[in-house]
């Protein structure tokens, strides 16, 4: 897919786009912010069955998902919600949340991320991931990529939610 400047105008095919896997929760990168300078960028979640994605909150994007197939759980401050196909999701910033499938069958969410960037942090978590860095390495890399991104984990929700729904965060 061609990188053009929003005034251009484009198509992205059904099928087209990169795409990184990230232990149950897939990435594939529709709309960069390149292409529409910087307004927004849109990537689309295939989510296996029983993932958790890690709690955490964005201090500068909000974030819109529409759900395209299955179920969605998501926690967004202290409100639960499930959404199926159809429905959007909206995630502001500064407020922390997070998604999973709670169903037996793998969901897709289409996710718009306003303003553009945070695509880029999917796609540094992708190759951290391929690296073969040691475990630790890993740890403290992806600690300072999510410092970079003003990606703020939240503590406490996830052995929360993993009990209540007989989830697994990404990886495990």
């Amino acid at each position: 897919m061609e990188e053009t400047a929003v005034s251009q105008g484009f198509v992205v095919r059904r099928g087209e786009g990169d795409g990184v896997e990230l232990g149950g929760l897939g990435v594939e990168f529709k709309i960069s912010g390149q292409q529409t300078n910087g307004l927004l960028a849109v990537v689309e979640h295939p989510i296996a069955p029983g993932r958790l994605v890690p709690p955490h909150l964005h201090q500068d994007e909000d974030e819109c998902s529409f759900v395209i197939a299955g179920t969605i759980g998501a926690r967004i401050g202290d409100a639960h919600f499930e959404a199926g196909p159809g429905d959007y999701v909206w995630k502001p910033r500064g407020v922390p949340h997070t998604f999973w499938n709670p169903g037996p069958e793998p969901a897709r969410v289409l996710e718009m991320i306003v303003p553009s960037g945070f695509e880029n942090f999917f796609k540094e978590t992708g190759r951290l991931n391929e690296s073969g860095l040691p475990f630790e390495q890993l740890v403290v890399a992806r600690s300072e990529l999510a410092r970079r991104y003003k990606h703020d984990f939240v503590e406490g929700w996830a052995e929360e939610l993993k009990a209540a729904y007989g989830l697994r965060l990404l990886g495990e």
